[in-house]
């Protein structure tokens, strides 16, 4: 909703907002942007002469402001709708969907897009390091979308992506989340296999081969061409698979024996790797991210880019400079010798292939994890029985179990690895911190939300001791 006030200040609207608990860094862009916010959702935070309301997913029927909205009769839109109806018209869209790595993939997808001078669009969900916002309308043909499978709002629970109708969709990975409106995975395949729907014969689609469920949302109808990515061949696709399916598909187009992109890595931690396209390397890489996974994200990025047209070798080379995004296992500093993280992943396999990506770069050196639990799925409970797993890595773990959790905290501790231990508020967690860790050690903070400022309050408790 930041990137979608963006944009239309950036066309020329006058816009303002509210919201709850508002935190950096997207509070930080839109007071730059001079965008006036209002804490919390009262409906006199609306102005009397606001000409269209545009509404977010966390707003439900009771919230005050929506009651009021409804009542008067006054123009509203999801911002989903609004984007699709203001600013992708005419435009070339990239949309990049999966449980995982949207962000990141976004951003990497619109860095290579901006290295080969098309100055695209972009909307996506945190603020970009190379470019200072999360969203600009762009001057190119170009617009690259984070399409969220989340529901659109209130009165409109598909998912996000469907609006977008693009030329090229990144499909990078399907899991079970969102359990507060997926009732399991099959639910978010069929949201998927709308969004494939809409993906027009003369575009593209760019798929994760090692998935099973996306080979499975394939299975339920496919009109477009498809090229697959991944790093495990032996996941890679039968060449007797069938990419394209459903009534009116191209029967003659099959998979090959093997990923369209791949890699062969010259660093265990995922830092440098060789890019392979159609089975010949076109390149090394070199940049400052960490893991299988974002490498996962690189090949992604990197078909979507070819399919409009990029030559990707040559813009292999700025993926040197690539910052990726705020609060992904973004360093916010060091002190007494101790290195801190900031991290959004809030899904265990996220978690784990963070962590996975980190232990390849830091070695032996203690990994000490604070987690909040702060996702609608997270606090229903849906992943409590694989976050212990997936915190293996870890040598520390502390666990912020506020009051308002509905389940036991206290057993996924007991599963951990490693040392753990579980504490109601931020205030003791920090405390925890300071008493545990030491120099050498390597402190992730992870959350998707504003985690009450514990990363940079322990930054700033060390430099003051």
């Amino acid at each position: 909703m930041g990137g979608v006030a963006a944009l239309a200040r950036e066309l020329g609207h006058e816009v303002e907002g509210s919201d709850q608990n508002i935190y950096p860094p997207m509070s930080t862009q839109l007071e730059q942007l001079g965008i006036v916010l209002r804490q919390g959702y009262a409906a006199d935070n609306i102005s009397a002469d606001c000409d269209e309301i545009v509404i977010g997913n966390a707003l439900s029927r009771g919230n005050g402001a929506v009651e009021q909205v409804l009542d008067d009769g006054r123009r509203y839109n999801s911002g989903a709708q609004w984007l699709a109806e203001n600013v992708l018209p005419g435009r070339d869209t990239l949309a990049v969907a999966g449980t995982h790595g949207k962000t990141t993939t976004t951003t990497i997808l619109t860095w290579l897009l901006e290295a080969a001078g098309r100055s695209p669009g972009f909307l996506i969900g945190g603020v970009a390091e190379d470019f200072g916002v999360s969203a600009r309308c762009g001057g190119g043909r170009e617009f690259v979308v984070e399409a969220d499978e989340y529901d659109t709002a209130f009165f409109d629970k598909r998912s996000k992506f469907v609006h977008y109708k693009p030329l090229v969709a990144i499909l990078n990975n399907l899991e079970y989340d969102h359990a507060d409106i997926f009732p399991d995975v099959a639910a978010i395949q069929r949201q998927f296999h709308h969004l494939v729907r809409t993906v027009p014969r003369r575009g593209r689609l760019i798929v994760n081969g090692e998935d099973k469920y996306l080979a499975e949302v394939l299975a339920m109808g496919c009109w477009t061409p498809v090229e697959t990515f991944g790093l495990d061949a032996s996941l890679a696709p039968s060449s007797a698979q069938p990419l394209l399916h459903g009534d009116r598909a191209d029967e003659g187009a099959a998979s090959r024996a093997a990923f369209q992109w791949t890699a062969r890595m010259i660093n265990e931690d995922g830092s440098a790797f060789a890019v392979i396209h159609d089975g010949v390397e076109i390149g090394e890489v070199s940049w400052p991210l960490l893991g299988r996974h974002n490498v996962m994200n690189a090949l992604a990025s990197l078909a979507a880019a070819n399919a409009v047209g990029v030559d990707v070798r040559s813009v292999l080379p700025a993926l040197a400079s690539f910052r990726s995004v705020k609060r992904r296992m973004e360093v916010i500093g060091e002190a007494q010798g101790i290195a801190i993280y900031d991290d959004f992943a809030h899904h265990p396999t996220a978690i784990a292939t963070t962590l996975a990506g980190l232990r390849a770069r830091v070695g032996g050196a203690r990994i000490v994890v604070a987690m909040e639990p702060r996702s609608n799925s997270m606090r229903l409970g849906a992943h409590a029985e694989a976050l212990a797993p997936s915190l293996d890595i870890a040598d520390a773990v502390v666990f912020l179990h506020r009051p308002e959790l509905a389940w036991d905290a206290g057993k996924v501790v007991a599963g951990l690895r490693g040392d753990g231990v579980a504490v109601p508020d931020v205030d003791h967690l920090i405390g925890v911190l300071r008493e545990r860790a030491r120099a050498g050690d390597h402190v992730v903070f992870m959350s998707n939300g504003g985690f009450d400022g514990a990363p940079r309050r322990f930054l700033a408790a060390l430099r003051n001791e």
